[in-house]
């Protein structure tokens, strides 16, 4: 009997996995979940234009500025887009359930800030040597590096936990973590970065 029993639980555990993963894994499943984020994302894009757009003052005075701005977006999105898959991956996996300290969630954070310091100080010198290297007008590698640093380092740690948060609630509600949180965290890190190198920017000039 208690074999016959514990048959029938594991054929009723398989049952629900695979209907679980059928309609996780279905064409309307991720369509319905990642759609309105995919929408969303094209409107951060174009938010983000409209900031860039009212930088005008700030990329005359700061040569070089110009130059490391699509970078600052491209890493801001590549570096937080990796925390969200991760996070997503780590909460199927049962390894995270809600914010405390974690190790697989503290780690994960403190990863991709130190990684958002690292890049942001390479960008820096980078974008200084490209401009240069170009035979443009650069502002110099400091004045480039600390807005890179300033600009990065704050975005990272808002999209940091903007990740945690989006992650943790979209599971919680039903939703598929790896169909809403890189899509979202792409919209709103474009944003963000924006708002921050338009801020670090002004801070560089006042100093």
């Amino acid at each position: 009997m208690a074999h016959d029993t514990s048959y029938e639980d594991d054929e009723y555990e398989i049952e629900v996995v695979e209907e679980y993963i059928g309609d996780y894994g279905s064409i309307r499943s991720i369509v319905r979940e990642a759609l309105p984020f995919e929408l969303m994302a094209t409107i951060g894009g174009v938010i983000s234009g409209l900031i860039l757009s009212g930088m005008s003052n700030e990329l005359q005075m700061i040569p070089g500025l110009i130059v490391i701005t699509p970078a600052v977006l491209g890493m801001r999105g590549n570096i937080s887009c990796t925390l969200g898959s991760r996070l997503g991956s780590a909460i199927h996996m049962g390894l995270i359930t809600k914010i405390d300290r974690n190790p697989e969630l503290i780690n994960n954070v403190s990863g991709s800030l130190l990684l958002s310091l690292i890049m942001s100080f390479i960008l820096g010198i980078v974008g200084h040597l490209v401009t240069v290297g170009l035979g443009l007008q650069s502002a110099g590698a400091f004045t480039l590096i600390l807005i890179a640093v300033i600009a990065g380092v704050t975005s990272g740690l808002i999209l940091s936990f903007v990740a945690v948060l989006l992650a943790l609630g979209m599971f919680r509600f039903g939703f598929d973590p790896d169909n809403v949180v890189t899509p979202a965290i792409a919209t709103i890190g474009d944003i963000v970065s924006m708002i921050m190198l338009f801020l670090s920017a002004k801070v560089v000039l006042m100093l």
